[in-house]
Parts: C-alpha cells; structure tokens; sequence
C-alpha cells in the first residue's frame, strides 16, 4: 500500500462508499505481514516513500515467489533484485502476467500502470562494458521508483575522448551514479568535471589486484573530487535507492 491508495481508502471510507469492515480488510497486513520465514513490510512505502524491494540471494524460489505474491497483492510496485536466472524459470509461471524479468541486471520488476511522468533526471555511467549488470541494478532501481534514468556506458579512463563526447549530456543530470571496476577511477574524474552530486559504485571487475573490487572502493572512498560518495562493492539497488532519493528532493 502506497500513500494515494491509503488517501482514497480513506476518502472513501469517509463517502460511506466502503463500510469500516471492508476497509479493515484493506489494511489489516499493516504494517507487516508475518509469512513465517518472512516479515513483510506493507507500510515502507507510506513511511519511506519506497517499497520494500526482495533480495533474492540466500531464498528459495518458493520463499521469493510468496513474498512477489503478497507485495503484488498488496497494491505495492514489485522490484526483485539478485533473482537467478535458474530461479525466475522456476517460478515465472506463478507470476503476475505483468512481471518483466530483466536479465543483464538480475532484476524482476512489476509495475502498476501510472500516467505519471519519470522525474528528473539521473544519469547511469559504467567505465567498461563489465560494469553494465550493477549499472543496470541502479538504473532499474530509480526507474522503478519513478526516476527517469540515462545510461552512457564504456566511457572510461583508457579512452577518456569517449566521456568528453558525453559531458552535455552527464552535466545536465541532477545526480549521477558512476560504476567502475579496476582502478576505480572514472568516479573521480567526473568528480571533477560537475556540479550534480555522484555515487560512485564500485564494482568487482578487475585482474587478481583488484580484490574483487575492493581496489576501486578505497579509490572511490580516497577520491579528492567533491561532492563523491560511495557504496558498497556491487551494490547497484543501493546506488540507485539512494540517487532517486537526491534526485526527487525538492521535486513534486
């Protein structure tokens, strides 16, 4: 349950157009539902303004699969993110006729239809092409959301002519995510060259030195550009949650 869906359940009620029985019914899962392996969050889109989002790493599909289900039911925008590709075959039978399941990302996303407008603007860049599955964690992440998401990929260091080429379209967003492996370097750099805020994320792309990213997260973290902030490795909902946040403030 979103905040609109609440106000209308209680105009409604208010209308005498639903009786206070049928408008318990309603809510009665807030805030949470318990599933018995899980405790699901009903009421994090009216605290939060976003809904709980499933982390599929470590569940069975049967576990995802109900708590898809009862988000699904309960009104709410589904985002599944590290969902296997072994995994959403076993379950994409028992999925809504709407589920979109997004493969390079890992990322399953239902959506009510809406006539509303993405917002804003976040600029999604990836260094190498390696880097485009966290990238594209982030990008769905926002545009699910409501933020409306620009990709430019392989745009790093080795061939910096390549970001110049994009700079209009990277100053013109109000926040950028920046994902980069190796030297962790394309975040500094851009760093440097604009005004909107960036998160870096940094990525687990890399030769033996790189330690699984964790060459590029002290990178990042080091950066001496302002205005950089920083994620954990791979961890592109995080980087998406947090640039839709920046990108929607101030914004009706």
């Amino acid at each position: 349950m979103n905040i609109e869906s609440l106000e209308e359940l209680m105009q409604a009620l208010y209308q005498q157009e639903i009786s206070p029985k049928e408008a318990f019914k309603k809510i009665k899962n807030l805030p949470y539902e318990n599933l018995g392996f899980a405790m699901v969050d009903h009421h994090r889109q009216i605290r939060t303004g976003m809904p709980e989002v499933i982390f599929c790493q470590g569940k069975s599909p049967d576990q995802t699969l109900s708590i898809i289900q009862r988000l699904y039911q309960a009104g709410a925008d589904v985002l599944a993110t590290r969902l296997s590709e072994q995994d959403y075959e076993t379950i994409r039978q028992d999925l809504p006729e709407q589920a979109e399941y997004l493969r390079n990302a890992r990322c399953l996303v239902i959506k009510k239809p809406t006539t509303k407008e993405a917002i804003g603007k976040i600029c999604v860049v990836t260094a190498g092409t390696s880097d485009i599955a966290m990238a594209e964690e982030a990008a769905i992440t926002a545009e699910t959301y409501g933020s409306h998401v620009e990709r430019i990929f392989d745009v790093g260091v080795a061939g910096i002519h390549r970001l110049f080429d994009n700079m209009e379209q990277i100053r013109s967003a109000r926040v950028l995510v920046v994902a980069a492996g190796m030297d962790g370097a394309l975040a500094s750099v851009i760093g440097g060259l604009v005004e909107a805020p960036v998160i870096a994320l940094p990525t687990s792309v890399g030769y033996g030195a790189s330690f699984g990213g964790v060459s590029a997260l002290l990178a990042m973290l080091n950066s001496c550009a302002t205005g950089v902030a920083v994620v954990n490795i791979d961890n592109g909902f995080g980087a998406g949650s947090m640039a839709h946040r920046i990108n929607v403030t101030g914004q009706s």
